[in-house]
């Protein structure tokens, strides 16, 4: 995993989060890291990065519902 020191994060909203308030938040200068946007200051889940890819791929795929 990259360094966080050197590379500090760059939370965005997940596009995939509607206007729900079911907001999650992803790394992009650390992929696989993600938030709960209703508490930044909380914990951070941390994936590989190839678990983290086939996820992705899955949401994409439509593998997982997102409603």
């Amino acid at each position: 995993m990259t360094n966080t020191a050197q590379n500090p994060a760059s939370w965005r909203k997940s596009s995939y989060s509607g206007n729900q308030g079911n907001c999650v938040e992803v790394d992009d200068a650390h992929p696989g890291r993600v938030r709960d946007s209703k508490d930044p200051d909380g914990p951070v889940l941390v994936f590989p990065a190839d678990a983290w890819t086939a996820f992705l791929t899955g949401i994409k795929a439509g593998d997982f519902p997102t409603a």
